[in-house]
């Protein structure tokens, strides 16, 4: 690995599409910190990148709903030389379980949305002080309008991507992109189960365009580019009509 080389944090980074975009940054070189609740589950996932592209891998303890643990990310970023930070983390119950326990709905927004701003605001002053840094965030389609089907994951990426949009403007003037990867459903845990679904996509082609889209310094794209069209569609229902769908 080069002395120069980018590190990419990667946030959450037992999920399938961390895993999908540590493996193309590992593939480019990158020096790789995976960062997640499940060090054992990392430790193997660190291996296999050893393994494959005799990538440089550190695992580091992280929790979302942990603010206590973010410090120590921070500090452990702030030794890198070329720090960049991928943040894939969230959760997703079905949005009939969270009518049903309001503590699920709030543990949603917290890990989503609370989790994000905590572990974002630790990273900032780190991510100013390198100017040409990078920073990825995963959102979603669904967080562009609120949908009867899944109006509290909706309202975390909808808050999740205003946020996004705050760092970006807050970090521009050092020089650092912020890049919100808006996707449309993938395979992944969080749509093995759920039934109705359209469009899903591999993981792999999601990854694909996070990674393309950092390298060019995007602001906002969606993954797959044919949701931006769909999502503008939905946002210009009416809303007389709109709350009457079924969707």
């Amino acid at each position: 690995m080069a002395a120069d080389a980018d590190t990419w944090l990667v946030l959450g980074a037992s999920a399938a599409l961390a895993r999908a975009f540590a493996r193309r940054a590992a593939d480019k070189g990158a020096r790789l910190l995976l960062a997640g609740r499940d060090t054992a589950d990392l430790a193997d996932a660190a291996a296999d990148l050893r393994t494959r592209f005799a990538a440089d891998v550190d695992v580091i303890a992280f929790d979302a709903t942990a603010p206590e643990t973010h410090g120590a990310v921070a500090t452990r970023l702030a030794g890198e030389k070329r720090p960049n930070v991928m943040l894939a983390f969230a959760t997703m119950p079905a949005q009939r379980e969270m009518e049903h326990d309001p503590g699920l709905a709030a543990a949603t927004l917290n890990a989503n949305l609370a989790g994000a701003a905590a572990i974002l605001l630790h990273l900032l002053p780190v991510l100013e002080s390198r100017r040409g840094a990078r920073v990825v965030i995963v959102g979603s389609v669904a967080g562009d309008r609120g949908r009867r089907r899944n109006y509290v994951y909706g309202a975390s990426k909808a808050g999740l991507h205003a946020l996004a949009s705050g760092c970006r403007s807050r970090l521009h003037r050092a020089g650092v992109s912020v890049t919100l990867v808006k996707a449309g459903p993938f395979d992944s845990a969080m749509t093995f189960t759920r039934t109705g679904l359209r469009g899903v996509v591999t993981v792999e082609r999601v990854a694909d365009d996070c990674w393309r889209a950092a390298q060019r310094r995007r602001s906002v794209v969606y993954s797959p580019a044919a949701w931006r069209w769909i999502m503008w569609a939905v946002k210009a229902i009416p809303e007389p009509l709109f709350k009457r769908l079924d969707i």
